[in-house]
C-alpha cells in the first residue's frame, strides 16, 4: 500500500506534527510525502531525510503558499490516482484539507486515529475519548486524520528519500489569502511542550492567571494552557485552549491549575505522562485521572511552590 502524507509547514520548516503522521502511515506501507508550498525546496529537502520516506513530492507554486485547502485538495486529488491512503496529520490544517479530499474522492474520511489495526481497520476516540471504537474502511481509497499523541514522531534524520517535482491545479479561484495574526511566544508550542502548565475559570480574570501562572510556567520553561471555560471569560487567547475543542496535548508533565477536569478538557491532555492537578475542591474531576493531587487554595500554593523551585 502506498501512502501520500501531507506535510504541515510553513515553507521554512517541518512542523512536528508531520512526523506522527509518518510514523501512522509507515503501518500501512510505503510511506510518501507531499510538500506544496512556495519556495519550499528547502522543506522537501528536509522532509526527504525524514526516516522511512521513500519520496517526497514537491509542489511549489504561489498558489499553495497559505496551504488553502481550496487549492491543496485537489492537488492531492490528481496524486491519489497513485496512492491508496492520504494521511494528515488532525491540527487545523489538515482537518480543513482531509475532508475536502474525501469528498473528491467519494470515500468517507477516517478521523483522529489512535493506531492502526491492519490495512484498512483502525481505532479512534467518541465520546469525547471515553470510548474507543475500531472502524475498517471498506472504501477503495482511505482519508484518514492522525492524532499526534498517539503516535511516536518519526526521526527527523537518517531518511533518503527522493525529491519529485509534481504540478496540479493551482489557484480554484474560490478563496483567498487576507492576512494571518499569528501569535509570537518565545515558550514552546502547547502541542510539542514537555511540560505545560494550564489555568482554569478558579483564576478569576487576566490579570490574575498571569499573576499565578506565569511565574510557574517561567521557572519550569513550561508551555501555557487554559481550559475552555478560562478561554471564553478571556483571560487569554483562544490558542491557549487545551481540550476537544483545543489542542491535543500529550507532555512529559501537565499541571492542572483551578481546572475542574470537565469531560472536554481531559479529551485533550489526559495522555500526558504525569498529571499534576492543583484545586481546592476534593470531588473535582481532574483528581481521578491525576497522577499527583492537591487539594490546596491555588492561590496560595501556587505561589509558594513557584518560590521554592
Amino acid at each position: 500500500m502506498k501512502t501520500l502524507v501531507w506535510v504541515e509547514h510553513d515553507n521554512a520548516s517541518v512542523k512536528d506534527a508531520t512526523l506522527s503522521a509518518v510514523t501512522a502511515a509507515g503501518k500501512l506501507g510505503e510511506v510518501h510525502l507531499l510538500v506544496a508550498g512556495a519556495g519550499c525546496a528547502g522543506v522537501a529537502d528536509a522532509a526527504a531525510k525524514i526516516a522511512g520516506v521513500g519520496k517526497v513530492h514537491l509542489a511549489d507554486n504561489a498558489a499553495y503558499e497559505h496551504a488553502l485547502a481550496e487549492n491543496i485538495a485537489p492537488l492531492v486529488v490528481d496524486l491519489m490516482g497513485h496512492h491508496d491512503a492520504f494521511i494528515c496529520p488532525a491540527t487545523t490544517t489538515g482537518k480543513n484539507i482531509a475532508p475536502r479530499v474525501a469528498a473528491l474522492l467519494d470515500v468517507m474520511q477516517i478521523s483522529d486515529i489512535l493506531s492502526v489495526e491492519g490495512d484498512k481497520t483502525f481505532t479512534r476516540p467518541i465520546y469525547a475519548g471515553n470510548a474507543i471504537a475500531t472502524v475498517t474502511s471498506s472504501d477503495p481509497k482511505l482519508v484518514i486524520t492522525v492524532r499526534g499523541t498517539a503516535f511516536e514522531k518519526a526521526a527527523s534524520e537518517g531518511g533518503s528519500g527522493s525529491v519529485e517535482a509534481v504540478s496540479g491545479p493551482a489557484d480554484a479561484g474560490i478563496s483567498s489569502f487576507v492576512s494571518a495574526e499569528i501569535a509570537k511566544s518565545e515558550r514552546p508550542e502547547l502541542t510539542s511542550a514537555k511540560v505545560i502548565v494550564s489555568g482554569g475559570r478558579a483564576l478569576k480574570d487576566a490579570e490574575t492567571f498571569q499573576d499565578v501562572i506565569i511565574p510557574l510556567a517561567d521557572k519550569l520553561g513550561a508551555g501555557v494552557g487554559a481550559s475552555r471555560a478560562a478561554v471564553d471569560a478571556g483571560y487569554v487567547p483562544n490558542d491557549y485552549q487545551v481540550g476537544q475543542t483545543g489542542k491535543i496535548v500529550a507532555p512529559e508533565v501537565y499541571i492542572a491549575i483551578g481546572i475542574s477536569g470537565a469531560i472536554q478538557h481531559l479529551a485533550g491532555m489526559k495522555d500526558s505522562k504525569v498529571i499534576i492537578a492543583i484545586n481546592k475542591d476534593e470531588d473535582a474531576p481532574i483528581f481521578q485521572v491525576a497522577d499527583i493531587g492537591l487539594v490546596a487554595d491555588l492561590f496560595k500554593a501556587v505561589p509558594e511552590l513557584t518560590e521554592k523551585l
